[in-house]
Order: C-alpha cells, then sequence, then structure tokens
C-alpha cells in the first residue's frame, strides 16, 4: 500500500493509458469485452482518485504526493506531479465524469472500439494536466486531451457534426497557438532554464511589461477553451453535436482546463501581470454571465440551452478568479467541480431523452415526468443546482463568488448576481415545458432510465447533494493552498 501511495498519481494517470492498449489488442466486434474494460479503467481512476482525496493533507499548501522523474535535463524538463488544494477537486472530478461518461455510453453499437479508445486517450491528457507541474507535460498533456474531440464530434456525433468539429478544433489549435511561446517565453524570460513550474513560481524574476505579454497569451490561449467571451462561440455548437459522454466530458472537465490553465500558470506564475489584467478579466467574465444567460433563455433545443449556460457559469469561475480574493478563488474552484458534475448530468439526461423521442426541442416535448419520472427528477436536480438553490454543491460556489465581486467590483458584481435571475427564468421555463403539463400522446409509452443504467446518474446527483450539505469536504480542502496563493497575488 505505501507504494501505491508513492506513486498513486502516475497510477492513475495510467488507468486510461493502460486501458486503452489492452482495447487495442481487443479484436472488432467484442463490444462487450470492451465496455468491460473501459468500465474497469475509469472504475479504478475514480477509486484511486477518492484515495487521494482522502490521503490530501488539508493542513498544508505545499504540493503533495510529488513524483520526479528526470527527462530532459539540460533542457529543464522532468517528469514532475503533485496536487495540491487547487488541483485536488479537478482529480476527483475527471474520475467521476469519466467512470459515469462510460456507463452512460454503455448501449453505444456504433465502432465501440474507436469510440472508446479516443475518450481513454483524451482522459489520459486531462488527468495529466491536472497533475503536471513541469509546464513541457502540462502542454503535451492538454494537447492530448483536446486532439480526440475532433473525432469524437466528427464520427459519432449529431447535429452539424462536421461543422462543430472543426470549428471546435480550430479554435482550440488558435488557442495553443499562444500558448507554446507563451510558455516558452516563461521557461526562457525567467532565467533559470526550467520548465519546473514551482520553481518558477518562486523565481525574483522582474517580468515588467514582458509578463503583461505573456499572461495575455496565457489567459486569451486558455480562455479559449474556458469559453471565455468573444471566444465562445465554437462551445454551445460543440455541445450539441458531441455524443452524450463526450457533452459530459466537454462541459464538464475540458472546459475546466481552460480556467485551470489560468489560475495554475497565469495567476500563480504572473501574480503582478494578473493584477493588471484583473479588471478585463472581470468584464469579460461579467459578459460571459449575462450573454449566456440571456442567450439560454431564448433556446429551443435543450443542449443548446445547457451550452450557453456552460458558457454563463464559466464566466462565474473567471469572475472568482478576477477577485484575487480568499473567497473568490475558493468559490470559483468550488463552481469548477459543481459545475462539472452538474452538466454531466444534465447531457447524461438529455441523452437518454433523445435517444427514446429522437428530439431535443422544447416545444415537442411535454409531460414526460408521467413516463419518464427517474430521468426528470435527475434533470430537475441539475436544473436546480444550475440556479443555485442551496443544498447543492453550485449554491455555495456561486455565494462564494458573488459576495467576493459585489466586494472587489461592486458594479459588475450586482449586474452579475442579475444573471442569476435569467438563469432561474429558463432553466424553471424548460422544466415547466419538457416535464409538466399534461402527457403527449406521442410520448405515453416511453422506457424510463433502467436499473442498469441509473447507477451513473445517481452518482452525479449523490455528489451535488453530498457537497451541498456538508460544503466543508471543498472548502477545508481548499483553504491553505487558495490562502497561499491570495498572499502571493497580495504581495
Amino acid at each position: 500500500m505505501a507504494w501505491l501511495d508513492a506513486h498513486i498519481l502516475t497510477i492513475i494517470l495510467m488507468c486510461p493509458v493502460v486501458g486503452l492498449g489492452i482495447v487495442m489488442l481487443i479484436h472488432n466486434g467484442k463490444d462487450l469485452l470492451i465496455k468491460q474494460v473501459a468500465a474497469v479503467s475509469s472504475g479504478l481512476s475514480l477509486v484511486l482518485s477518492l484515495r487521494v482525496w482522502a490521503l490530501f493533507d488539508a493542513s498544508t499548501a505545499e504540493l503533495q504526493m510529488v513524483e520526479r522523474v528526470a527527462w530532459l535535463p539540460s533542457a529543464g524538463i522532468n517528469y514532475i506531479v503533485g496536487v495540491d488544494g487547487l488541483s485536488l477537486a479537478m482529480v476527483l472530478l475527471t474520475g467521476i465524469v469519466f467512470f459515469t461518461g462510460v456507463l452512460t455510453m454503455w448501449e453505444l453499437t456504433n465502432r465501440v472500439k474507436e469510440y472508446f479508445a479516443f475518450t481513454m486517450a483524451l482522459v489520459a491528457g486531462v488527468f495529466g494536466v491536472f497533475i503536471s507541474q513541469d509546464l513541457f507535460f502540462f502542454f503535451l498533456f492538454y494537447e492530448l486531451a483536446v486532439l480526440p474531440m475532433y473525432l469524437l464530434i466528427a464520427i459519432w456525433g449529431s447535429t452539424r457534426r462536421e461543422f462543430a468539429a472543426m470549428k471546435l478544433t480550430l479554435f482550440l489549435l488558435a488557442g495553443s497557438a499562444l500558448l507554446f511561446p507563451a510558455l516558452i517565453g516563461l521557461a526562457h524570460y525567467s532565467g533559470l532554464n526550467t520548465f519546473d513550474m514551482t520553481l518558477l513560481a518562486e523565481a525574483d524574476t522582474d517580468w515588467g511589461g514582458m509578463g503583461l505579454i505573456l499572461f495575455g497569451f496565457i489567459y486569451v490561449g486558455f480562455g479559449v477553451l474556458a469559453g471565455i467571451f468573444p471566444f465562445h462561440t465554437w462551445s454551445p455548437i460543440g455541445h450539441v453535436a458531441a455524443p452524450t459522454a463526450v457533452s459530459m466530458l466537454h462541459a464538464g472537465v475540458l472546459m475546466k482546463l481552460g480556467a485551470y490553465g489560468v489560475l495554475r500558470i497565469g495567476m500563480i506564475i504572473l501574480p503582478e501581470a494578473m493584477g493588471s489584467w484583473a479588471p478585463v478579466i472581470a468584464v469579460l467574465a461579467l459578459c460571459n454571465i449575462l450573454y449566456g444567460a440571456f442567450v439560454a433563455l431564448g433556446q429551443t433545443d435543450l443542449k443548446y440551452m445547457i451550452g450557453y449556460s456552460s458558457v454563463s457559469h464559466m464566466g462565474v469561475v473567471m469572475l472568482g478568479l478576477a477577485t484575487m480574493t480568499h473567497a473568490g478563488i475558493s468559490g470559483a474552484i468550488f463552481q469548477m467541480f459543481a459545475h462539472g458534475i452538474m452538466t454531466a448530468l444534465f447531457f447524461s439526461c438529455v441523452g437518454h431523452i433523445y435517444d427514446r423521442t429522437h428530439t431535443r426541442e422544447i416545444s415537442r416535448l411535454g409531460g414526460l415526468f408521467h413516463t419518464m419520472p427517474r430521468a426528470s427528477t435527475l434533470f430537475i436536480i441539475a436544473g436546480m443546482a444550475g440556479i443555485g438553490v442551496p443544498c447543492l454543491a453550485s449554491f455555495w460556489a456561486e455565494f462564494l463568488v458573488f459576495v467576493a465581486a459585489v466586494k472587489t467590483w461592486p458594479i459588475i458584481g450586482i449586474l452579475a448576481i442579475c444573471g442569476l435571475v435569467a438563469s432561474a427564468l429558463f432553466v424553471l421555463r424548460v422544466i415547466q415545458k419538457t416535464f409538466f403539463g399534461p402527457p403527449l400522446e406521442a410520448w405515453k409509452d416511453l422506457p424510463d432510465i433502467s436499473n442498469g443504467m441509473l447507477p451513473a446518474r445517481l452518482i452525479l446527483a449523490g455528489t451535488l447533494l453530498v457537497f451541498g450539505i456538508i460544503p466543508g469536504l471543498m472548502l477545508t480542502n481548499l483553504d491553505e493552498s487558495v490562502r497561499a496563493l491570495v498572499a502571493v497575488l497580495a504581495g
């Protein structure tokens, strides 16, 4: 057990990699065996993520479970992994969404081998980003995480899938084109000849104007994936076109990579530049919140509604980071976790409804609660989390962010709260039109979520409830790491 705990982060990273290797060795047509391998791989990832959570020492801001292996010392590149309070929740989020996504796609029949192979490659990249402490490996895993999205959408997607896949890829490649020189610049202008993120953060470097430029590249480069305004337009289209579990990973995890990159690299290594950019980030975050909420209010497609609501909720994350306060940053990280679980549950339920009705048009649905009480209840739980109802995880995240925003940017904070009103309007409208009212004749015999497909959705709903009722589970682990970051930003 001691050896396992000492190398647990690398083992988590290897779970999808080994699963990918095994799947590639299985002959085509053995779909059930492939799904079982994916389920074991994702299940182990989740169990080990929970083990990391249990091992984590919340009393320190230092990196924990660190592993270092010299890779290319002459270029300052080393394999370094570790977690602190800022990344711990993201590792658990990835484990939960990966496992529930595999179970959600259990009924897949089209090119099963390729689908799960690409999914495991994507998840390996996501885990790598959240545990990497070396800029080179951070960027390498980041690219591994985003590139499979093109094929996953283009092959297994639906509405305008080729267009959505190409638009998503072009936007993300443009972001990467900004990130690569920025990360090279951090290593070069620091004078340390290293990509070690801890050393770069601790370096006594006078970045000056170069710091402002590098931070701008980092913010926009990562922000494209986070859906920042006005570079968000790929996101709702990608949500709509992607198959169910890919939408879960897309909104639940991948968009968090962008916000996490701004936090882990931009804010920690370039705190002075963050102070200069904070007003711009706050204004653009407000645009995200209001634009996403009001556009979602007018959508007629369930997936488009969730896609634009994700744009709005990611604005809450960036607004929290822009406050540079303990409450705001804690709320932003909590929001990343809560939103990831919530959107995974949303898309999982919508996928079930679409598979049975073959439509996502809100006007064509109605009275589904009478025939699909399980799917309806779980969708409503996700909807209530989306509007910040107490006892669900999103309430505490949004509460902390908006309190910090009103104190730091009063006008922006008050206007952002107006976005909550719009969120409540479109969520309640969709719930009323889709699930209540008289049952439509066309949907009277629809099958509900089966007992075999129910556990994945219950895990997501249960996570929202557990962290909503006991927010200290999250906030206690965040406290010291956020406190240390705020001290750096203030200094």
